[in-house]
């Protein structure tokens, strides 16, 4: 892979974005929904690629040299190793930048959507293991891994299913990386269309405590453009650049996250197999991703920073404005690199699991989030749901349309709740092991257990929290 190929790519998502943005600009179909440019972006770069374009043209014409449509080899190449490689800078930034709060802070705040969202999530397991036993296997020969796929792509989204890909090729399932990419997009999308719905329906039931006419909403909000007066830095420089510029300041601690992870996991594997995996038949965490120990890297780089740096030097806006950056060229290449063909090869599984996972994340945001929220429900659990649906993003948009003066902390409880959520599910610890897990012990074993998990989760919500007064929530 040539250095200017690689750099010519970058160059090419850089410019899918600028079009993607004046396309959202331009059609007001894809405001109103409130779809990201990066997704945009990722299926102009599909469209023009060999998944489209290039089989078009093979079919309708003896031409040599399109296969590629106008992309070529190595760009898809370099395209479809991005996500792999960006999804560790987007996890080992998620906590730097912020002090690591008491637990008991995080507990009373952001406890009952800790107990929401874990329900969710591990029932996204539950329901897609059974699913897949059930239905799946016995009609489509599925593959058993299936199961955990619904969690990954609607839970961990587009940077978990592109970073998970070298996991399930190692486990003999690489159409799995494909089927996941492919339910990240149709959770994005469902997450956007049911969260407006459901928005409009709380204000109808009169179930949202401030907002009371969503056909209000700001223009520049749907257009995804910050008015003038409003505008705010996305940074502060806390160094000089005439020293080190700030940016590259930012971008030496993520890395520093990174290579601390690598050394953990490195650690790991060979305790594997110094231990259980002595004998080579029982590999766990030598399937594991990189990017879940890097963000363990990025909680050990803020906890040192925390008691050592009396300068400040990390700024959040910054780290988060990098993460973002990440973000958006990840979605960009796995969406590109996306394979049509195993999701045409494997529908009835792919839309088996897509229907499934929407409907759970309905049905728990409407019966199982009234019963464990007890402040302010509606506006709380909706972030969850955006989040569970494929997208944190998704998730915080939902919350600002119902909650735009941050009248009741559901951002701030949103925030928390990370702290106790991302280390295990939506790209934690359970995301990253979840298929090599089905792979060792099988899928009843392992939706036994994820049962159990998500049993005691809703009895904490319903016992604990969904008794509690409002009154007694933060």
């Amino acid at each position: 892979m040539q250095p200017e190929v690689v750099g010519f790519s970058i160059l090419l998502i850089g410019v899918a974005l600028v079009v993607a943005k004046l396309i959202r600009l331009r059609f007001k179909i894809f405001s109103t929904f409130f779809l990201p440019s990066s997704i945009i972006a990722g299926f102009l770069l599909l469209f023009i690629g060999p998944e489209v374009l290039g089989s078009l043209i093979g079919v309708f014409s003896e031409t040599d040299g399109f296969e590629y449509g106008f992309l070529t080899g190595p760009v898809i190449e370099v395209m479809s190793t991005l996500p792999g490689l960006l999804i560790n800078v987007i996890f080992a930034s998620l906590f730097l930048g912020k002090t690591i709060p008491k637990f008991k802070d995080i507990w009373m705040t952001a406890g009952p959507q800790v107990s929401f969202g874990q329900t969710v999530a591990w029932g996204q397991y539950v329901f897609g293991i059974l699913v897949t036993l059930v239905v799946l296997v016995p009609l489509f020969n599925a593959n058993p891994m299936s199961g955990a796929l619904i969690e990954i792509a609607f839970e961990g989204g587009h940077g978990t299913s592109a970073g998970l890909a070298s996991t399930f090729e190692e486990l003999g399932f690489s159409e799995g990386a494909d089927l996941a990419l492919g339910l990240a997009t149709v959770g994005v999308v469902s997450g956007v269309l049911f969260g407006v719905a459901l928005i409009n329906w709380g204000v109808r039931k009169q179930k949202t405590n401030y907002l009371k006419n969503p056909k209000d909403f700001d223009e520049s909000q749907l257009r995804g453009i910050v008015d003038v007066e409003d505008r705010e830095p996305s940074g502060v420089l806390t160094t000089s650049p005439q020293s080190i510029e700030p940016l590259a300041l930012h971008v030496g601690m993520i890395a520093i996250a990174i290579l601390l992870g690598r050394g953990i996991l490195e650690l790991l594997v060979m305790l594997e197999n110094a231990t259980w995996n002595a004998s080579g038949d029982l590999t766990i965490v030598g399937y594991m991703p990189l990017f879940p120990l890097a963000m363990l890297g990025g909680v050990l780089v803020q906890l040192f920073l925390d008691k050592y740096d009396k300068y400040h030097l990390v700024d959040r806006d910054m780290i988060t404005r990098l993460q973002g950056l990440s973000l958006d060229y990840l979605i960009v290449g796995a969406i590109a690199t996306l394979s049509l063909e195993v999701i045409g090869a494997n529908i009835g599984v792919f839309l088996t699991l897509a229907l499934v996972g929407i409907t759970w994340n309905l049905l728990a945001f409407l019966y199982i989030a009234p019963r464990m929220i007890p402040k302010n429900w509606f506006e709380r659990g909706i972030g969850d749901f955006g989040q569970s649906m494929g997208m944190t993003a998704a998730g915080l948009m939902l919350i600002r349309i119902v909650d735009s003066n941050q009248d009741t902390k559901a951002l701030e409880a949103f925030g928390y709740k990370q702290l106790m959520f991302e280390p295990f599910v939506g790209g934690g610890v359970m995301t990253a092991i979840s298929v090599p897990l089905i792979f060792q012990f099988g899928a009843l074993p392992v939706l036994i257990f994820t049962a159990i998990v998500m049993i005691g989760w809703m009895l904490v919500g319903f016992l604990y929290f969904g008794k509690k007064d409002a009154s007694d929530i933060i």
